[in-house]
């Protein structure tokens, strides 16, 4: 039973992960991209760790793969928006259709 709640925890985020990379395709500027690509590896990477955690129970992959969950969690949204300042700092414009820049607002 805990094994197929593992493979349903991979399936969904196989899922997340290919809706990312569509994202990553489709969106129109580094801050939309940085956004799909974010919720991929957070939500993505972090289901499919979650099953493997599941399947395996607690082992040395088991214990890995939550390690790497708690890493993930951490780090990637840290990094994407260090690189979403370093894009706006840079002079990277946003898409023409965008509502609001937080960015603009705050260096007034």
């Amino acid at each position: 039973m805990i094994e197929i709640i593992g493979i349903i925890f991979i399936i969904i985020g196989l899922l997340f992960n290919l809706l990312g990379c569509i994202g990553l395709n489709r969106l129109p500027d580094v801050y939309s991209r940085l956004q799909a690509t974010t919720k991929c590896v957070t939500l993505g990477t972090c289901s499919i760790l979650f099953g493997a955690f599941l399947i395996k129970g607690i082992s040395t992959t088991g214990v890995k793969a939550l390690l790497t969950i708690v890493f993930l969690l951490l780090t990637s949204p840290v990094a994407a928006h260090a690189v979403a300042r370093g894009a706006h700092k840079s002079g990277v414009k946003l898409w023409e259709k965008s509502v609001c820049d937080q960015y603009a607002e705050d260096d007034k």
